[in-house]
């Protein structure tokens, strides 16, 4: 299974922020939304991701408040990336080794989408669903073995 499949799936709406945006509108957003993550895009490049982790690590530098902070400043500018062709198992080792919860999908330079954690383990649940079901079909239909006279 291939990130691609997600993403048909999943369909291919993307959220971004500049990274000049106040972090408190940011938040704001993705509180409004209902989303974990913002991609951060500058003059058309990937430039960040901005998380609720990063919001929240933000907030405690600054004793509790984000006040005047720009998404600049929160980002994790150097987030983890993968394509379309990306191999679901690649995916699941890159997220593991880094605790990220969403990557951002690249074709070159252009944003195709974004994954988290929670579509890569719904993918492999649904995937294994469909394996059971057709060995359960199949074990179903096995053909009786026939007697020698």
């Amino acid at each position: 299974m291939k990130v691609s499949d997600i993403l048909r799936v999943k369909g291919n709406t993307l959220f971004t922020v500049h990274p000049d945006e106040p972090l408190a509108r940011a938040a704001e957003a993705m509180a409004e939304k209902d989303i974990g993550s913002l991609v951060v895009m500058e003059h058309g490049d990937l430039v960040g991701m901005l998380t609720f982790r990063e919001v929240i690590q933000a907030m405690v530098k600054n004793g509790g408040n984000v006040g005047t902070m720009l998404v600049r400043t929160a980002m994790d500018d150097h987030p983890l990336t993968c394509t379309t062709e990306t191999d679901m198992d690649e995916v699941r080792r890159m997220m593991l080794d880094r605790h990220a919860r969403y990557m951002p999908v690249m074709d070159k330079r252009m944003l195709m989408g974004v994954i988290s954690f929670y579509d890569v383990a719904k993918a492999v649940v649904d995937s294994q669903n469909f394996e059971n079901k057709m060995l359960k079909a199949y074990i179903r239909d096995w053909p009786e073995e026939k007697t020698a006279p």
